[in-house]
This record gives C-alpha cells, sequence and structure tokens, in this order.
C-alpha cells in the first residue's frame, strides 16, 4: 500500500477484528489507515492478521489460537512490535505482552507517540503530555515486576505504599500540575483571541493529511508545515488574509481522525476552542481517497460533539488532481484507472449539492482557486455584514495576485 525506505523503520504487524458492529470491508479501512499510522510513526508492516468474532475477547482481545498463532510468527520473522486496531483495555495489554513477549501497541498509544513526535511548540507538548499521562495512569501495572514490594528503612516502616501506588500519586501530581499549566496558557489564548476584535475568524477543519496545511500555505501565502504523513500539523496557526480588499483571520487546525483518543480531545481542548470560535468553518475533504465520505462523517461527528456542528461552513473538496476514476456510463463516477475530471462533471455530482457551499479544487495545483477565493469571500463577507450592518464602506471583490497575507499567531 506504501512505498517506504526499510532503513530506521521498525518491523511490526497489525491486528484487527471483524465484529458485528464492523464488516470486513470496514475493518480493511481502518487497517489500511493503521498502516498509514504506523509508517508515519516510524514503523514497517510486515503482515496483518485479522479474525472473525461476535466481540473483541475480553481477556486478549483476539482468540487464544490467534494469540498463539501471531506469537509464533513474530518469533520466527524476529518483529517487536505488534499494532492493535482498536483501544485495548489495561488488563488485555498485560495478558498479551505476558503471552507474546513483545511491544503491544493499540491505535491509542500509536497516535499519541506521533503526536509527541511532532509536537513543536511548548504548549502542543503539553498536551500531548498530558494526554500520555492520562493514558498510562490506568495502565501502570505492566510496566513493573515488584508491585508487592513494600519500601523499607528508615523513616519508612510501618505499611508505606506500595511502590506501584507511589508511581501512580506521582503520575497524578503530574497530570495535575500540567492542567493547571494548561488553564493558564487557555486563558492566554483566550486572551488572544479576545484581543483580535470582531474581525471574522474562519477555521480549515478536516480529517488529518486532506490538505489543510497546503491550502493554508497558497491562501495566505505562508509556510505553514505540510507533509504527506498524517498528523503533519499540530500546533494551531493563525494569518490574517485579504482577498479582494476583505480581511479576516483564518486558522489552521490539528486534523480529525475516525477512533480519536479521547484523552486528545480532552487535552486538545484549546485548539478545539477554535474551532467552536470561529465564524466560519472551511471543511477540506481528500475527494482522491475512497472513504472520503467516512472522514466527512466523522468530522461532522466530531464538530456535533464540541457543538460546532450549526455554524456556517464552506465544503472545499481538495486534490481533484489525484482522483481517478472508471466510468461505465456518462454519469457514473466510480474509482478506478483514469483521470481528470473536469469542473463540470464535479458539479453534477451530489457534493455539489449539499447543504453547505462546495467548491473543487485541488492546494497543490491552485487549480480553481479563482472560484474557490470567490466563494471564501462571499461567505466572509455575509458575516461581516451582519455584524457591522451600518459599515459606510463598502467592499468590493476582485482578482488578483495581490491578495495580502500576514502572520498573527504562531
Amino acid at each position: 500500500m506504501l512505498e517506504k525506505k526499510q532503513h530506521n523503520y521498525e518491523k511490526a504487524v497489525l491486528v484487527g477484528v471483524v465484529t458485528q458492529n464492523q464488516d470486513e470491508d470496514k475493518l480493511q479501512e481502518y487497517m489500511d489507515e493503521l498502516e498509514f499510522l504506523a509508517y508515519t510513526a516510524g514503523a514497517t508492516v510486515d503482515r496483518r492478521f485479522t479474525q472473525k468474532l461476535t466481540q473483541p475477547d475480553s481477556k486478549t482481545f483476539v482468540g487464544s489460537g490467534k494469540a498463539q498463532e501471531i506469537k509464533e510468527y513474530v518469533k520466527e520473522k524476529g518483529i517487536g512490535t505488534i499494532i492493535f486496531d482498536d483501544e485495548l483495555s489495561p488488563s488485555q495489554l498485560k495478558n498479551l505482552e505476558k503471552e507474546i513477549e513483545v511491544k503491544i501497541l493499540d491505535r491509542t498509544n500509536l497516535i499519541l507517540d506521533i503526536f509527541a513526535q511532532r509536537a513543536q511548540t511548548s504548549y502542543a507538548r503539553t498536551q500531548v503530555e498530558l494526554a500520555q499521562y492520562q493514558y498510562l495512569l490506568p495502565r501502570l501495572s505492566k510496566m513493573w515486576s515488584h508491585l508487592d514490594k513494600q519500601k523499607g528503612g528508615i523513616g519508612m516502616r510501618g505499611p508505606g505504599e506500595t511502590e506501584i501506588e507511589t508511581d501512580r500519586r506521582i503520575i497524578r501530581d503530574r497530570i495535575s500540575l500540567l492542567k493547571d499549566k494548561l488553564k493558564i496558557i487557555d486563558k492566554q489564548m483566550a486572551t488572544q483571541r479576545n484581543n483580535r476584535g470582531k474581525v471574522v475568524r474562519a477555521a480549515l477543519v478536516g480529517y488529518t493529511n486532506v490538505g489543510k496545511s497546503t491550502l493554508m500555505n497558497a491562501i495566505s501565502k505562508s509556510d505553514v508545515f505540510a507533509e504527506n504523513k498524517l498528523f503533519a500539523t499540530l500546533d494551531t496557526t493563525v494569518r490574517k488574509v485579504v482577498i479582494g480588499n476583505l480581511p479576516f483571520l483564518l486558522t489552521d487546525t490539528v486534523g480529525f481522525i475516525r477512533k480519536l483518543p479521547t484523552q486528545l480531545v480532552e487535552s486538545f481542548k484549546s485548539t478545539l476552542d477554535e474551532v467552536r470560535e470561529a465564524d466560519l468553518l472551511i471543511h477540506v475533504v481528500d475527494i482522491s481517497h475512497e472513504s472520503f465520505e467516512d472522514h466527512i462523517e466523522s468530522v461532522n461527528q466530531i464538530l456535533m460533539e464540541i457543538n460546532a456542528h450549526q455554524k456556517p461552513m464552506i465544503m472545499v473538496f481538495n486534490k481533484i488532481d489525484d482522483f481517478s476514476y472508471e466510468k461505465k456510463d456518462e454519469d457514473d463516477l466510480t474509482p478506478g484507472s483514469n483521470k481528470n475530471v473536469s469542473l463540470d462533471e464535479w458539479k453534477k455530482t451530489w457534493m455539489a449539492k449539499s447543504k453547505h457551499p462546495a467548491v473543487f479544487i485541488s492546494a497543490l495545483t491552485k487549480e480553481n482557486f479563482p472560484e474557490m477565493k470567490r466563494l471564501v469571500y462571499d461567505e466572509v463577507m455575509k458575516i461581516h455584514i451582519s455584524r457591522f450592518p451600518y459599515n459606510d464602506f463598502l467592499f468590493e471583490y476582485f482578482d488578483n495576485d495581490e491578495d495580502e497575507a500576514s502572520e498573527t499567531e504562531d
């Protein structure tokens, strides 16, 4: 699926289950995504193991026979990492490590590791550290082989506390400290948002790796980091943008993903606040991805969870230059081998008829950018007029290459 350089990559196997809530096709999609996550984290996938179960086994996630098969395979091939597609319970993780004796990761742990690699600013690192500790706390027991030993020595006589209890207390204290630190930073960021005045704020939202940062760079003429890996951008970036002669603020936010760890939703609260407090959402979709409809649904679900789903929204279907299809008849768009769908064809699809204004572009080649900029301008102008109904200054739209952009915040 992925072309990788083999050197410096850990070898891993993936494990997933087909259940009554997740059919084989859906599992295949999740496993493809898990492989991309593993690649982003620095692993190359040697093999995938799947099993059909009514529900995951409460002890080892997969059945005992499958666990034994995986154990024999990783031992034979010298593989040191097994990655499960769903979050493992503390007892499942403990049992698997005892049974197979290699490094066991689940999807949540893998995503947290990627976030830890990608965090650049002190704020992002603090958010990730908090999420890691919240994930670690209930799973701490697996890390120690001396949990039943009591501390002794001068001043430590009596019942005392086990080392695991000491470590849990230390982690709880660390979590409390990190939460207090984030509260201070959240207040500072809230003040920054308030200081932006009443200028219209737009936020780029979407699934991870759909091209939000590339679009941000193209619109604002900036250099936000962009890469063809998951979660290339963690830190919120805000730019002042002028389209025509209408100024507004544009925010690039962290990408969403299916099965997003709850710890990350909580620790990245302030990042999500940028979405909650935006006046306009620009929902970017990778139209070339075969599961883009599921991605749209996943993003909409998270927007609903943070109570941002009723905001004005523009649907930007990106990467039309990468989309491919095979025509069975003139009205049929099915992923396949042939490329180049015309803009007129795109405008006849169901995507163009959604309840939100839609536009089809390539952020990389800037195809159809004038139409997208005009659409953004119109939607920002509607909000501006509602906010300043008696403003004597009339903005006029014009499209040229002199649109201004300036940095306001990283």
